[in-house]
Parts: structure tokens; sequence; C-alpha cells
């Protein structure tokens, strides 16, 4: 059976490779290492179908080292073992040829299993490059992820996805062979959600759906042909992100029925229960914030039932966190202030601190002035002194916009008490 598209014109070259130019641009993090050779063992995180096996493949390929590949799904302490004995063999400490161990989905790997590639890694037996879509700092151990470099891949721009789909007329031979005439590709685009192996699936099912001479992909065509092969979703786990924004964008909109439903079919498909969690946890800050702060405590006591207890009986646990977060108030101002206040940092650069908030613990810094004319709250009436908290060249700027929900508003009058019209109180 002939390979997907999306393996026939994997890139085999460093100059092949697309996008990801922060890691292997022309002054890329790991441009030189690559140049030399030298490979730290490292973890590729990001979204799916953005070359982090390729990127692996091509790293073992231009420093010449022997290259093993794991998948977490379905290998096992035995299999890690086995390879790490054939590096043993083949390589070692006192070489930088060592061979390098890929294990894509490296967050699916139980702490045991994480644990047997301590000393392989800690001696130099192998080099470990692991692939990853999850956060490293929640899913892969400590005492492993000290011993890696972690490395962000982005999701795939506009431009890199077009540059994709040019790659694929010309460089694949089935593709070139073909009259095909890409007259819009906006439905390709969206529906790749940033993805290529994603894009090159749909793509490729579209031109193999299509008999004429003359193969003319619209945006039409494209959203027909995906809407009768939705199976296209199911293959390699990608559909679970669109589930899972389905989950989140009905506990955002308050609706528990859609909450539910959507939480159902992540559990029927065998979702990971701390993915499902942590997707709460999240949204528990960012969506209602301060317009229930009990929804935070909920969903992070969520968090650590499920990952204790584990299934069928988590998934009480999470439909009771679901209902709780999508029937709660919703305020995403602590969001909305931080993405503000981290803009105008950006925008100012470092300012200093001013002289009255500063620390003094020498005394130079006292006879310098730092901490003087501070007011200390509490000596005040109401615990409260009118003084300025943020540097001279953007005072009185507002950050924290409080939510219109009853919690916030009541807030909005404390501030409003307490300021007197500044910041917009």
């Amino acid at each position: 059976m002939e390979a997907p598209l999306a393996e026939r014109i994997r890139p085999q070259k460093l100059e092949d490779y697309i996008s990801q130019s922060h890691l292997i641009g022309e002054n890329g993090s790991l441009t030189q290492q690559i140049a030399k050779g030298i490979i730290p063992s490292l973890i590729l995180w990001g979204p799916p179908g953005t070359g982090k096996t390729s990127l692996a493949q091509i790293i073992a390929q231009e420093s010449k080292r022997p290259f093993y590949i794991l998948s977490a799904i379905n290998s096992g302490v035995k299999d890690i073992r086995d390879v790490i004995e054939k590096a043993k063999q083949s390589g070692g400490l006192f070489t930088t040829k060592n061979p390098i161990l890929f294990i894509d989905e490296i967050h699916r790997f139980s702490k045991s299993q994480q644990d047997s590639l301590l000393a392989a890694v800690e001696k130099g037996w192998i080099t470990l490059i692991g692939a990853t879509t999850e956060n490293p700092s929640f899913e892969v151990i400590p005492a492993l992820l000290s011993r890696c470099q972690v490395y962000i891949l982005n999701a795939f721009t506009k431009d890199d996805l077009e540059s994709l789909l040019q790659r694929a007329l010309t460089t694949d031979t089935y593709m070139a062979s073909k009259n095909i005439e890409l007259r819009e590709t906006e439905a390709l685009l969206r529906l790749s959600g940033g993805d290529g192996r994603k894009l090159l699936n749909i793509f490729e099912l579209v031109v193999n759906a299509s008999a004429e001479d003359q193969i003319i992909i619209t945006n039409d065509r494209v959203f027909e042909l995906v809407q009768q092969n939705t199976v296209l979703y199911d293959k390699s786990g990608e559909q679970h992100y669109d589930i899972v924004s389905a989950f989140i964008k009905s506990i955002r909109g308050s609706d528990p029925n859609g909450a539910v439903y959507w939480l159902a079919r992540m559990i029927e498909g065998g979702e990971d229960v701390k993915f499902i969690a942590r997707r709460m946890l999240i949204l528990s800050s960012e969506d209602i914030g301060n317009a229930n702060p009990t929804a935070f405590i909920m969903a992070n006591n969520t968090f650590q039932a499920v990952a204790t207890i584990g299934y069928p009986e988590s998934r009480i646990i999470l439909s009771q966190c679901a209902i709780y977060l999508a029937t709660s108030p919703k305020s995403n101002a602590s969001y909305l202030a931080i993405g503000t206040a981290q803009q105008l940092v950006k925008q100012t650069g470092d300012l200093p601190v001013p002289i009255h908030l500063r620390n003094a613990p020498t005394k130079l810094m006292k006879e310098l002035g730092y901490g003087d004319e501070y007011k200390y709250s509490h000596n005040y009436a109401n615990n409260f002194a009118d003084q300025e908290f943020l540097p001279d060249a953007v005072k009185n700027t507002p950050l924290y916009v409080p939510g219109t929900n009853s919690r916030e508003t009541t807030t909005r009058e404390f501030l409003k008490n307490r300021w007197k019209g500044k910041y917009g109180y």
C-alpha cells in the first residue's frame, strides 16, 4: 500500500524543512548544534503536525547517528531496554556518535517507563529526543526533564501551510502527474488548524476523490468531501483537539448539556483524564476567574482526584466539575488584565521601580532614599493609603477592569471607594 502524502514528502534535509526558523534558521538555537553534531537530549514540544518527527530524523541524519524510534502508545519498558542495550553496543559516553532514541508522544509514558530512560540519558548511552503535544512540565518527570533541553515548535502559519501544499504539488510524483488547480485554499488551511499532516491528509482526500482530468480545488468542494469523510479526523488522535475545543466552548458558553456531551465523547474515546481535567483547570481561571473563585479550587481538586482514581470512576468527578464550571458566572477579566499588562511591559521596557516602593536592605540604600515616603497601608483608615504603585511613565494606566458579574460588581465598588476615579474605577 502506498504511503500517505505526508510521509511521501517528509523532508530529508534541513534545507527542505518548513517553518521553525527560530530553531533551524540561520541563527536558530538548534542550527549550530546540528552543524557540529553535538546534540543534547531534548524535548520537542508543539502542536500535532508541526514537524517534530521530521526534525528528529533530520538531526540524526545530519549528525550521522544511529536512529531508533519508539511510540509511547505501543511501547513498554522492555522495548526501551532493548533499544538501550543496542545503543550501548553501538555508541557510548566517549563518542559524539551515540545513537538517538526518538520517542513519539513521550507524555503518554508512565513514570516507570520514563524512569527506565534516566540511566541511559545520564551516562550518555543514548541521546533522547522526545516529542510531545503536552506541556512537558506536567507530563515529563522532573528527573528526566532536568536532563533535557526543551524546544518549542510553533503551529504552521498560513505561509508555511501554503508552502507545504506547493511542495506536495511539485515534489510528489503522484500529485505532479495530476492536473491540479488550487483555485481556493481557505478551507484547506482552516480545516488543518495549523497541522501540516492534517492539511496534507485533507488535500490527498480531495485529490483522490476527484475523477476529472482537471482537478479544481475550491472551498465548497473541500467542505463537501470532508463532511462525507469525517473518519479522517479519527485516524491519529487529531480529532480530540476539535472535541476538547467544543467542550471548552460549551462550558464557556454556560451550557452544561453541551459540556457533558463532549465530555462523554472524550471519555468514550479513551482520552487521558488528566488532559481533560487540566483543560478545566485552565478554564476555571481564564473564563470564570474572580466571578467565582471557588471554581478554581473545584477544578484543582478535580485534577488531583482523577489523577489518583483514574477510569471508570473519574467520569463522575469530571462530569460534576464540568457542570459546576458551566453553571458558574463567567469573567475573563483576569485573563485580559495580564495580557494588557504584558503588552504594556513589552511596549515600555524595564521601567524603574518608584523609589518609595524599593527595598532598602543596606545602609547605602537607605541613605539614597529607598523606601522613603512609602505608606504602610495598615497604619491608615480602612487599611488603605492613596499612593502610586506603577512606574511614573505608566501611572494611572488601567489594567484590571472588573467584569459585570455580581462578585466583580462588588469588587468594582470596593475599588471605586478606594481610588475615587483613578484607573477608571
